[in-house]
């Protein structure tokens, strides 16, 4: 079975059409539970979001802050395993059929094997992986099975990337760049900065793959500052506080959908 890295295409690619940036919007598995976090994963499509990105939580989460550090412990705690994170894929994938995307560091894929983890993702309907910490040179493998497997390869490009580095791994990457707007780690910010539109100027001039931008988007001001300039507005730790600071279950999901909603209406006003 193939995956759906052509749904994903299609999406960004009708986004475009529609003079707008795509919403992406991140949550991990397994939080609050694995059946709580498949029920927000779909809140957000449902609220807007054009994209999902599930993160497999990781005891050592070096891109992520604080928020998702913490909703990472939740569901490392509540025992998520790999198997409920393409469980999550699935069941939000069939509920929707959006793209999802599974965001990992490499060393879970690397214990659990590539050939493994790539077939039971495409049987999943997955559309691909973010892989932050894979660098380009080692990431031959990977790729190979993954295209094989009808799935991205999204690598994450950062303010400090050179243009030679920029060009060495837009070609590399298929689905969508990821550019991080600052140096940093994960978290709501008060300004996005001119630095993430440096960079998507950047990376722009290596390749035709969609730019999108994360890291510091939380509201609707910020996300249509973000969509006047890239192709996707990337929103994870704001989702993740929304549920972190609901009161319970229920109001952590409507939470995440009127969130959604704000930030899709964000991302046509900033196009």
């Amino acid at each position: 079975m193939s995956g759906n890295i052509e749904l994903l295409n299609d999406t960004l690619a009708q986004a475009r059409n529609e003079n707008r940036a795509a919403l992406i919007a991140y949550l991990p598995a397994g939080f609050p539970t694995v059946d709580g976090g498949i029920a927000a994963v779909k809140a957000a499509l449902d609220g807007g979001a054009d994209v999902v990105e599930v993160g497999l939580p990781h005891s050592d989460p070096v891109l992520d802050g604080p928020v998702i550090q913490t909703a990472d412990d939740i569901a490392l705690r509540g025992g998520v395993k790999i198997a409920d994170v393409m469980r999550t894929v699935r069941e939000a994938h069939e509920a929707t059929r959006k793209p999802v995307l599974v965001m990992t560091y490499w060393n879970p894929i690397d214990r659990y094997g590539i050939e493994r983890f790539t077939t039971e993702l495409a049987e999943a309907g997955g559309a691909g992986c973010i892989l932050p910490d894979l660098p380009v040179e080692e990431s031959g493998v990977w790729r190979e099975h993954a295209e094989k497997h009808g799935l991205a390869t999204v690598f994450v490009v950062a303010p400090s990337s050179q243009d030679a580095r920029l060009t060495k791994i837009t070609a590399a990457g298929s689905g969508f760049v990821y550019a991080a707007s600052l140096m940093g780690v994960t978290g709501t910010r008060e300004s996005v900065g001119a630095q993430a539109q440096d960079l998507v100027r950047r990376t722009r001039a290596t390749t035709e793959l969609p730019v999108c931008v994360g890291l510091g988007v939380s509201n609707p001001e910020q996300a249509a500052e973000v969509a006047s300039f890239a192709d996707g507005v990337i929103v994870g730790s704001a989702f993740v506080k929304r549920l972190l600071d609901a009161p319970d279950d229920a109001e952590g999901l409507v939470a995440v959908r009127e969130l959604a909603a704000e930030l899709a209406k964000g991302v046509r006003r900033g196009a």
